[in-house]
């Protein structure tokens, strides 16, 4: 991933600059774990410390979050997110930081780990757009039960993003939709046959216009 991606959240989170960690911070977290992803140290150099893309629905886990918190010091894992209610957690494997992109795990019960995204630039983009849904200013606050025809009507309406998150909460796999780029629908499968579904937008304008979309699409939860 190159610099120029993080640029999308300027659209979500609605940010003019985004904020990045000093060469300080990162010499600190990297005098924890030795090294880190290429992918995730330009993240904290280009991004990582503006404070509105933190304020969603899960719980971040930031370079001062290591210095402070002893049990983040997992002796496999390099913990990047952590669920609301702490039901599962997202990391990297200590032995995979030395790779430019590495894949992320996600933790589900004691010591099970399973993979939620292929390289740490897709869970980055995939968890950071999953978490603005919850940040948007236009929403109709509910969640929306889904049939599997409307997922599939919905991915003729909106465009797909590439990258996705699996195994989320139980596992949970979430896929991404949206008509502008300051809007976006979180569609969530847990594989029961009844997938629900979450959006809204930065801006009234894109908020109506996703709205048009899924005119008619779900019953509200």
């Amino acid at each position: 991933m190159v610099s120029e991606s993080w640029d999308k959240l300027k659209a979500l989170y609605v940010v003019e600059t985004l904020q990045g960690y000093t060469e300080k911070d990162i010499e600190l977290l990297k005098g924890i774990f030795g090294t880190l992803p290429r992918v995730l140290e330009e993240f904290y150099r280009t991004a990582g410390r503006t404070e509105a893309i933190y304020n969603g629905e899960d719980e971040w886990v930031l370079p001062e979050h290591y210095q402070k918190r002893e049990w983040l010091r997992h002796p496999d894992y390099m913990i990047l997110l952590n669920e609301a209610q702490y039901v599962c957690c997202a990391g990297i494997r200590k032995e995979d930081l030395h790779l430019p992109d590495p894949p992320v795990y996600v933790m589900q019960g004691e010591e099970n780990w399973v993979l939620c995204a292929p390289t740490t630039s897709d869970f980055l983009n995939a968890a950071l757009a999953y978490e603005s849904v919850y940040t948007f200013s236009y929403s109709p606050e509910e969640f929306y039960l889904l049939t599997k025809e409307e997922v599939e009507l919905i991915s003729t309406r909106l465009t797909k993003l590439p990258y996705e998150m699996t195994n989320w909460i139980g596992g949970v796999h979430i896929t991404l939709f949206q008509n502008e780029k300051d809007n976006l629908a979180a569609i969530m499968d847990c594989g029961d046959g009844m997938p629900d579904m979450l959006y809204g937008a930065a801006s009234e304008a894109s908020y109506e216009k996703i709205q048009l979309a899924l005119c008619g699409i779900g019953e509200p939860m």
